[in-house]
């Protein structure tokens, strides 16, 4: 049914913390004055993207996936649910402190097919940017005293972070964004949150959001470990490929491209974000402009393409 790309339409989020940023960085119009989120890569129900070219043109990712599973190798890889979610966030404001359950938990008690395993590539951080990831607590008594007395300062494990850092966060990770942080994420298709901590933030009605506090405590990888992430480099003509994780549930790559390259097309689908730059992506001999903030899907079927420009990307795959 595609031989081309297929292109999607971002869904943006107003959250308390968001701001401007992904109008300044990437041109998009968003609605709100805190936009927090795009969720440029999105089959899930709170959020799913619209193809904007081809024959299912106006049909949502999700409906694409529900409907025409060939596009995806749907049968062949023996899921249900689209598994991948791609978002940019705008941190203008911390994030809540927060934990996500694995998929077992969240089959089990929140009667959803994921958990949430994520990663983060910093695209831009003001200087002294910092993050949460992890936590001090021994065992989970110790992390639960901590919790309900709120010794965040003690409890939580910081880190600074600059553009072009890679962040893995497996589920049970405790984790925040800080301020001045914009991240692409690229996550399990999952909607899932418990907040820790939010600082004592009121929303607009004065009221502050709710906490989750015996779910995130329950969720919580007890003591915390650094995730460990393989990285490696290869060239492929004109294309610096970097590997940033390959995991259980994704594989996650970025592309530096100073030229042109021809792929072959090996996976069930494949997920690309242009992240800087321009370039074109040639389909079966047709081309197609790509720039900063665009988005897309490369069908199963498509067996090869032609990438040409100055561009920069991350690619993931499931």
């Amino acid at each position: 049914m595609y031989k081309e790309p297929m292109f999607l339409q971002p869904v943006f989020q107003e959250r308390i913390w968001g701001g401007q940023k992904l109008r300044s960085e990437f041109n998009y119009e968003i609605p709100y004055e805190k936009t927090g989120e795009a969720w440029v890569i999105s089959a899930h129900p709170n959020g799913p993207s619209v193809i904007m070219n081809g024959p299912l043109s106006g049909k949502t990712l999700a409906e694409a996936w529900y409907k025409h599973g060939e596009l995806f190798n749907k049968d062949a890889a023996n899921i249900e649910e689209y598994p991948l979610l791609v978002k940019i966030l705008d941190a203008n404001a911390d994030l809540s402190v927060q934990v996500h359950p694995n998929d077992e938990f969240a089959r089990e008690v929140e009667g959803v097919p994921y958990g949430k395993t994520e990663c983060w590539y910093v695209l831009h951080a003001e200087e002294g940017a910092e993050l949460v990831l992890g936590h001090h607590a021994k065992n989970q008594e110790e992390l639960k005293e901590m919790v309900r007395s709120g010794e965040w300062e003690k409890l939580l494990r910081r880190k600074k972070v600059q553009a072009g850092d890679f962040v893995y966060v497996p589920s049970g990770t405790i984790h925040a964004i800080g301020k001045g942080i914009v991240i692409l994420e690229t996550q399990q298709s999952s909607d899932i949150t418990y907040r820790v901590y939010d600082y004592d933030r009121t929303d607009r009605s004065g009221q502050k959001r709710e906490l989750h506090l015996d779910r995130a405590v329950e969720v919580t990888n007890v003591p915390h470990q650094d995730a460990k992430v393989g990285q490696s480099e290869i060239t492929e003509e004109d294309l610096d490929i970097k590997k940033l994780v390959e995991a259980n549930y994704f594989s996650v790559n970025h592309w530096q491209l100073h030229g042109e390259v021809t792929l072959k097309q090996e996976y069930d689908f494949l997920q690309v974000s242009v992240i800087d730059g321009n370039a074109t992506i040639t389909v079966a001999e047709n081309e197609f402009p790509i720039k900063k903030g665009d988005h897309f899907v490369l069908p199963y079927g498509i067996t090869e393409y032609h990438i040409a420009g100055e561009a920069a990307f991350i690619v993931s795959h499931r």
